[in-house]
């Protein structure tokens, strides 16, 4: 039977530029279908042009926990620069982000697959790389966010900026890094699925990381000359892999961690 291959995008944060990077290289092999997991906006720029980007060329688009709080009519905790990613993004599209389904599920070779964001149970729980067996269990359970169904085998996710790969009791976990602000490495990164799509039994299947060398320069000068906030935390991040440290003045960051030390 023949083989397709799915890119899976994440965390691209309104970084346009290494966002049509990654778009090229998937390309150039010949990938039709791209699963985005979410986290459009925040950060960068450009979240207005990731959003129609992502709308036009994702076959799947998954709610990220930056999609979720920062259109949030009701949200609590603000500053300059979230209101400035918000207010460059269109009301209709606060709307269509708040919108996004929480995961999608569907069968490749053999295997029952589940992407989502952050967890299974909310776009804002972190699970990190170095997590215990429990919270390695509950990625692939059931919960009101993921709805009933057959229990994934393979679990992919984003959210930590941090790309790794994981197989234990018979199950696979794998974080697909970020597009637009891979910490510790720089490079943008993305995963290719390579399998038989509903395959009833057993058939060949692959995991791919791609990283992709970008103008992350250039991005900045364009955050710089549309005088986002945060321009320092943003060149910390992109330019030198460094999480930005706390978001939010005199409080814990919820969204936002730093991944293990480069």
């Amino acid at each position: 039977m023949p083989l397709e291959r799915i890119a899976l995008i994440s965390d691209v944060h309104g970084n346009l530029t290494a966002l049509e990077a990654v778009l090229a290289d998937i390309e150039s092999r010949g990938i039709r279908r791209i699963f985005n997991l979410g986290d459009y906006v925040g950060k960068g720029p450009r979240g207005q042009a990731v959003v129609d980007r992502c709308q036009e060329v994702c076959e799947v688009n998954i709610l990220g926990n930056w999609d979720d709080f920062l259109p949030d009519p009701d949200r609590t905790v603000d500053n300059e620069g979230m209101r400035w990613w918000k207010n460059e993004l269109r009301e209709d599209q606060w709307k269509w982000l708040r919108g996004l389904p929480f995961c999608h599920d569907f069968a490749l070779s053999g295997r029952q697959i589940r992407l989502f964001h952050a967890s299974a149970s909310t776009v804002h729980h972190r699970v990190r790389f170095d997590h215990d067996e429990q919270e390695f269990l509950d990625m692939f359970e059931n919960t009101p966010a993921t709805g009933d169904g057959p229990r994934p085998t393979v679990v992919g996710y984003g959210d930590t900026h941090d790309a790794y790969y994981e197989v234990d009791l018979d199950r696979t976990l794998f974080n697909t890094g970020s597009v637009g602000n891979s910490l510790g490495d720089t490079t943008p990164v993305y995963v290719i699925l390579e399998g038989v799509p509903d395959a009833p039994g057993p058939a060949p299947f692959s995991i791919q990381f791609v990283r992709v060398p970008y103008d992350a320069a250039a991005e900045l000068e364009v955050a710089r000359t549309l005088g986002m906030p945060e321009l320092n935390g943003y060149e910390s991040e992109i330019i030198h892999g460094v999480y930005r440290g706390d978001l939010y003045s005199g409080t814990t960051p919820t969204y936002h961690r730093p991944p293990r030390p480069a």
